[in-house]
């Protein structure tokens, strides 16, 4: 019988897996990567701009990934910096934002697809499941794990 930290970590594990091979999928037509996908619905969300260090928290990306994949986005025309040094903001362009419509509507279909055997009270308590299982985890990680 698979214990319940072998069976919660293999699940995890095969959603990301799955989860990153569509975004990989969906993200090959505009020349990026399935991680990318992050970042367009980051800026997306923010179309007044937003500051790369507020960039690292929305994507939980470190500052030298935020930087490349901003170079990135900007070398494709999909975004632009407005500004210089750390209080750039960085806004999408028209194919950028585009490009961020179309995976927002693409993970809907797949979260939709994926869930659909769910009841919304089946949904509802596996969304608040995971909510306060990554809180603790985060306060594990913050203060250490307990010893038993």
């Amino acid at each position: 019988m698979v214990d319940r930290f072998e069976r919660f970590s293999l699940a995890i594990s095969e959603i990301n897996r799955y989860w990153h091979r569509l975004t990989t999928q969906e993200m090959e037509p505009y020349g990026l990567k399935g991680a990318h996908c992050m970042y367009l619905l980051a800026l997306a969300r923010h179309p007044e701009g937003i500051t790369a260090p507020r960039l690292c928290e929305a994507c939980d990306k470190d500052k030298a990934d935020v930087s490349r994949t901003m170079a990135l986005l900007e070398q494709k025309g999909m975004a632009v910096r407005e500004g210089t040094h750390y209080r750039a903001l960085y806004r999408l362009t028209e194919p950028g934002m585009a490009a961020a419509e179309h995976v927002k509507k693409r993970a809907a279909v797949a979260v939709e697809i994926a869930g659909s055997d769910l009841t919304d009270e089946n949904r509802a308590v596996f969304y608040d499941a995971l909510e306060s299982i990554t809180a603790r985890l985060q306060k594990l990680n913050e203060e250490g794990l307990p010893e038993a």
